[in-house]
């Protein structure tokens, strides 16, 4: 199992994690899928990702709107990548587009074929066992306006991710009471941060924190 889950920020506070992300490859020729959380200004962020991935030699790139009408062909040439990478947007409507297209059973398949899954944000949120984290707190969450109701994500992960996280007494206190009621720890990543997954090991890039139980553990 290879995936990299980035919080966020600009490409010059990424430097280490897109690093650690061409590090994980074994192809000297990859290629490289993106998949758009929707296509709605999506045209504009692929090319921001193929010049972010480009600094490393990477040549080949595909661009997969799921929201869109594809064809087989291009669905197929998705999943044979080397890295399928999902985007940032939306959590909610991004795992509905997921659902639809009968995409989360293929992506753990493509998964557990060694290929590297990696994600941005929402994307990397999707990556655990549920978008819980997309839904709070009240002043920085995404809209559930398509009434999701099953927030069950791809499961690959023993652990829960949030994203963007800023170091303040807000933050804090609703990661700390969220972290009360779930099995899980908690991932709390500021921008330019992010987590690598190896098979069963797990290496944080950054200034990570846990919240499990109710308490606040700095990873780094």
């Amino acid at each position: 199992m290879k995936l990299v889950l980035f919080s966020g920020g600009f490409d010059e506070d990424n430097i280490e994690m897109n690093k650690a992300l061409v590090d994980l490859l074994s192809s000297s020729s990859p290629r490289f899928t993106y998949i758009p959380s929707t296509f709605y200004a999506s045209e504009y962020e692929f090319r921001d990702f193929v010049r972010r991935f480009r600094k490393f030699n990477v040549s080949k790139f595909l661009h997969f709107s799921i929201d869109l009408p594809y064809d087989q062909v291009l669905y197929e040439e998705a999943l044979k990548s080397d890295v399928i990478f999902l985007s940032g947007g939306n959590t909610f409507y991004f795992l509905q587009q997921l659902r639809k297209k009968k995409l989360i059973k293929a992506l753990r398949e493509f998964v557990n074929r060694g290929g590297i899954l990696a994600g941005l944000s929402a994307g990397a949120i999707l990556m655990t066992p549920n978008i819980n984290t997309a839904g709070f707190p009240d002043f920085d969450c995404d809209d559930n306006y398509m009434k999701l109701k099953n927030w069950k994500a791809l499961n690959l992960v023993p652990f829960e991710f949030f994203p963007h996280y800023v170091n303040s007494k807000r933050y804090m206190e609703e990661l700390r009471s969220y972290s009360k009621t779930t099995k899980f720890p908690v991932y709390a990543i500021p921008d330019g941060s992010g987590i690598v997954v190896k098979d069963t090991e797990i290496r944080f890039v950054g200034r990570p924190y846990c919240f499990i139980n109710g308490k606040k553990i700095r990873m780094i």
